[in-house]
């Protein structure tokens, strides 16, 4: 038997992994538990999903990274559930692991704020099954398009919407951009793909609203110089296929992309915490759960409000 304490770590993200790495020369055992086998850099997704980049580029297997650390071990598994009373979580096999201590480092996912009927036919961004999925979509559309005799059906398919002005976003409309006018411009005989209409739409007054003022005035005219349409104070009503909705107005596009919201993992609930309205945890200035001093919850899936 191991005498040294047990640390289940829930995630290997960055903000699970760099934990995992930070206990290599602590006297305890580590777990890491993830539902893929695979570290993604997500910063770079937008790029896999823009056919800029392989998955391959992005991803590194956490057993490699993890190879030489002798503490740590790397488990494929989806947790389930959390018990902190009883210090085990739950697999989705049925089995359980017990920890002494517990780092929950979900991450986040997609929010469609009550309409997740609109994921179907507006894909987040979050993981490289969507940033591929992503990417057949936009590319279809110009093959597509190129066989389409109708002009106003030509254009429709060569329309692209973002839903959401924040980094994910920006990052998104600008690539869609470049795609089309640098990248496929010249590989189509029937179409011109330079003339792919994008528009990002954002609810509030400005995009990048965590960002400086300036930030988000400089972001807008490099947009504007991609070709990229900006509308600011654009509530979306309804998606559709096909078309957009803002109220009365319709918006005609084939490809919708939404990164309007982000919602913390759904484990988060598990852990009998006050959580904030996206489900965040509210932790302590140790970032520990309130009434549970030996489980932690870190990175998306944690609030602190000081």
């Amino acid at each position: 038997m191991d005498a040294r304490p047990h640390v289940v770590i829930v995630g290997g993200g960055f903000g699970g992994l760099t934990t995992a790495q930070a206990l290599e020369s602590a006297p305890v055992r580590v777990t890491l538990v993830d539902r893929t086998n695979h570290h993604t850099f997500q910063p770079l997704l937008y790029q896999v999903a823009m056919a800029g980049l392989s998955p391959a580029d992005i991803a590194q297997p956490i057993r490699a990274i993890l190879r030489e650390q002798r503490n740590a071990t790397v488990l494929m598994a989806e947790v389930t559930g959390v018990d902190p009373d009883e210090r085990r979580v739950q697999l989705s096999d049925g089995t359980s692991i017990d920890w002494d201590f517990l780092v929950v480092a979900c991450g986040a996912t997609t929010s469609y704020f009550g309409h997740d009927d609109w994921e179907k036919v507006a894909p987040g961004l979050k993981s490289i099954e969507d940033a591929t999925d992503i990417r057949q979509r936009v590319l279809l559309s110009f093959e597509l398009a190129e066989r389409e005799p109708d002009e106003a059906r030509r254009e429709a398919l060569m329309g692209f919407v973002v839903i959401g002005g924040g980094p994910t976003g920006v990052e998104l409309a600008g690539a869609l951009a470049e795609l089309s006018k640098f990248v496929v411009d010249r590989d189509f005989r029937n179409i011109d793909p330079s003339h792919a209409r994008v528009l990002l739409l954002e609810g509030g007054p400005r995009i990048l609203a965590s960002f400086p003022e300036d930030l988000s005035e400089s972001a807008v005219a490099q947009l504007h110089e991609l070709g990229v349409e900006v509308r600011t104070g654009a509530r979306v009503t309804a998606i559709e296929p096909g078309c957009v909705r803002l109220g009365a107005e319709q918006l005609p596009c084939s490809v919708v992309l939404w990164a309007a919201g982000i919602r913390a993992g759904s484990l988060t609930s598990a852990l009998h915490a006050p959580l904030d309205d996206t489900g965040r945890v509210m932790v302590e200035r140790d970032l520990s759960v309130p009434g549970h001093p030996r489980v932690f919850v870190i990175g998306d899936a944690a609030r602190f409000d000081g």
